[in-house]
């Protein structure tokens, strides 16, 4: 059975950092790209950052270049999303997704909490 779950979200102060990590099972996690969105309460879900199946290369959101890194480990099934710098405005739930060019299959985490705060 397909699984993605995320963890690492948690409650965290305006500057702070917080690694979320996405560990997958059930498919081969090597042959997929790997995203993380975000949803900000009231707005749409957005993507975040993307990874290739290789990891090669790595997309940002504009809002979130130059604070946050994604990477993965395909030995672990695993992707990772650092992030410095935080803003309340990046709270938010935010999610993991795999997805290929060849295939129709998507796969999406439940989500983890992401809170900034003082």
């Amino acid at each position: 059975q397909v699984q993605l779950v995320e963890s690492g979200g948690g409650l965290v102060q305006p500057g702070g950092s917080l690694r979320l990590s996405c560990v997958a099972s059930g498919f081969t996690f090597s042959r997929f790209a790997m995203s993380w969105y975000r949803q900000i309460p009231g707005k749409e879900r957005e993507l975040v950052a993307s990874i290739p199946s290789t990891g090669s290369t790595t997309n940002y959101a504009e809002s979130m270049k130059g604070r946050c890194t994604i990477s993965r480990d395909n030995a672990k099934n695993t992707v990772y999303l650092q992030m410095n710098s935080l803003k309340q405005e990046d709270t938010a739930v935010y999610y993991c997704k795999a997805y290929a060019t060849w295939t129709t299959q998507i796969y999406w985490g439940q989500g983890t909490q992401v809170t900034v705060s003082s």
